[in-house]
Formats: C-alpha cells, sequence, structure tokens
C-alpha cells in the first residue's frame, strides 16, 4: 500500500511515503545553508519520497525555537528556500514547508526579544526537559492579529519559493496549540480555552487569511497535536470534532501528532504510537491524514495502513540517520 499514489488537494503523490520534519540545526542563523542542502539532497534522491515535510521553521523572529532554525520570517529568505525547493523538486518528491512560532514554549537565550503566549501559563515542555523556558505575557488582540499577519505572510514566501505548499505547526506546545490546548489556554474572550470553538478560532482565522492570500490550489496542512495525552488536556474527542472544523475551513491535509506532550506519548514507543489518535480523525474527515511516531521499517508503515489508521505514513529520525532509508524500504527490503 505504501507505494500507492494518492491525491492530496489538486495535487498527486506517487506513494505514500512521507519525509517527516527534524529539527536539523543545519541553517546558517537561519538562512539556507550549503550544508542544509545537501542533507536534502541525499534523502530525495531518487524520488523515492512521496511527500517531503520540511522542518518547522519560524514565522517571526520573537517565535523562533533555537538559534539556528530556518527562517521564513524576511523577504530575504525567499531566495534561499527556493534553492531548497529546487534540489527537492529535482530529485522527483514534492515539499511543504511547516511553519511555526513558539508563542509561550521560547527557551531563554534564544532571542532578546518578549515572549508572548495566550495567557501567561507555564508551559509544560520545561517540565519535560526541554530547556529553560523564558516567561511571557498574554496576547492582546492586537497581537492576535499580527500573528494572523506574520503567518500568512510566511506562506505567501514559501509560495514564491516554490514550495508546492505549506504546513501550519500546532503541534509539540508551540504557540497554536496552546491556544487549542486548556493546558495552556486561560483566555475568557473569544479565544476561550474552556470552550473548543474559543481555543481553535485563531486555527480558522489563520487557515482562512491564508488560504485566501495563497489561493486554493496551493497545498495547506497542519501539524495537528490533537491530544495532550494528560489529565485536564486535550482529547481524541477534542480533536476530531476540531479536524472537521479545520477541513470546512479549507485544510488539504492533516499531519497528526502530540500536544502538550511534545513528539512522545509516556508510555509508548510502538509502531504508530500515536495512531488510535490518526486513526479517529481519519475515520471523520475526507482529506488525507498522515500519522508519524516509531516506524522504522516499511513492515511498520504497510501495518499502519492495513490498519486504516491514516492516509500516509511520516518516517522522521531512521531517514535523518540513514540517507538511503526510503531507498531501501521503497525497494521492499
Amino acid at each position: 500500500m505504501l507505494e500507492k499514489s494518492i491525491t492530496v488537494g489538486n495535487v498527486n503523490l506517487k506513494n505514500r511515503l512521507v519525509m517527516a520534519p527534524v529539527a536539523l540545526e543545519k541553517s546558517d542563523a537561519g538562512k539556507v545553508s550549503e550544508k542544509l542542502l545537501s542533507y536534502y539532497d541525499e534523502r530525495t534522491q531518487g524520488g523515492h519520497i512521496g511527500l517531503v515535510v520540511m522542518e518547522h521553521s519560524f514565522v517571526r523572529t520573537d517565535g523562533r525555537a533555537s538559534k539556528n532554525q530556518l527562517s521564513v520570517s524576511s523577504d530575504t529568505d525567499i531566495a534561499g528556500l527556493s534553492r531548497l525547493a529546487k534540489t527537492i523538486h529535482k530529485n522527483g518528491s514534492l515539499a511543504i514547508m511547516q511553519i511555526s512560532h513558539t508563542g509561550g514554549a521560547v527557551k531563554e537565550g534564544v532571542t532578546d526579544e518578549e515572549a508572548i503566549s495566550p495567557s501567561e501559563q507555564a508551559n509544560p515542555l520545561g517540565a519535560l526537559g526541554q530547556g529553560t523556558i523564558q516567561s511571557s505575557r498574554a496576547m492582546s488582540q492586537q497581537d492576535i492579529d499580527s500573528i494572523i499577519r506574520s503567518f500568512t505572510d510566511a506562506a505567501l514566501r514559501v509560495k514564491e519559493a516554490g514550495f508546492d505548499g505549506c504546513e501550519l505547526h500546532s503541534a509539540h506546545g508551540y504557540l497554536l496549540n496552546q491556544f487549542y490546548s486548556p493546558l495552556t489556554n486561560k483566555r475568557t474572550d473569544a479565544y476561550c480555552g474552556n470552550d473548543l470553538s474559543g481555543r481553535i478560532r485563531l486555527h480558522l482565522q489563520i487557515i482562512q487569511s491564508v488560504r485566501d492570500a495563497v489561493g486554493k490550489d496551493f497545498l495547506l496542512s497542519m501539524h495537528f497535536g490533537g491530544c495532550d495525552y494528560t489529565e485536564g488536556g486535550s482529547s481524541i474527542e477534542d480533536a476530531v470534532a476540531a479536524a472537521v472544523e479545520f477541513e470546512k475551513a479549507g485544510l488539504h491535509l492533516l499531519d497528526m501528532s502530540g500536544g502538550m506532550c511534545f513528539f512522545l506519548r509516556p508510555g509508548h514507543t510502538e509502531n504508530g504510537y500515536f495512531s488510535d489518535l490518526s486513526k479517529a480523525v481519519k475515520q471523520a474527515v475526507s482529506i488525507p491524514v498522515i500519522v508519524a511516531g516509531g516506524v522504522t521499517s516499511r513492515d511498520d508503515a504497510e501495518d499502519l495502513l492495513a490498519k486504516d489508521c491514516a492516509d500516509l505514513i511520516g518516517v522522521g529520525r531512521p531517514i535523518s540517520q540513514n540517507a538511503d532509508w526510503a531507498k531501501t524500504a521503497m525497494a521492499g527490503a
């Protein structure tokens, strides 16, 4: 099943293998470097990967996750990003750029700018050993409007650079995920944390703004940390209801992962450890769904597809650690 083609939006993918994003730290202070180009060139040669989801890249400097995280925050980034898109395309794979803002998950020492968050709530990532988290202030409506513009501007840069689409990052405790999770959203206004419609209001506004800017054919995905797997956090039922609304708003693809638990699921290391989440969402929407996490072999991928847990399978660390992983897997080894 992994070799079967699939249509996403108006685009046809040659197979269902997705190169999942891994934070590489190979940029040059945000700019595309030769080291980064070489990395993606090596792993996409032969066109064995249907879709590459690029590592998350910051839409604004106050939302960068690390010093060498890739940037989509400036028009000066476009030339380098264009080289990156061309490198992947010449090897026969399609590519979408994941765009993000850390919000209240920014680590101390990464930026001198003030951190923002939905409601100044302490971010759980600090407790997971993800570094010392900077304190943040609650966002005003003006801040929210500005964030919508920043994501929209970044998406336009991604399109101008020649990528096939972009993916909004709402997972792993970053800004959009902070609005979605009741653990970090304690607002009482229209974005209120005690109501799902309030928790996804910003997501829907960004989807609409980006869709208006890039047009209906440019692929639009979301990396969605649909469940926190934590008491008092977001649930699979929340994710299903939210996913339905995201599809209505104009998403072409949903890339499922964890929420405030980061890309980990406590106590789980099995193949597709987010597959209960992805399967529930897949049953509720008509757009394709990606699942990753714990997939280390082609057999793992085939098993998840056979069980109807997802439409596409993301493989991150095995591909990052072995440039020939996709070639070997798609040869049936």
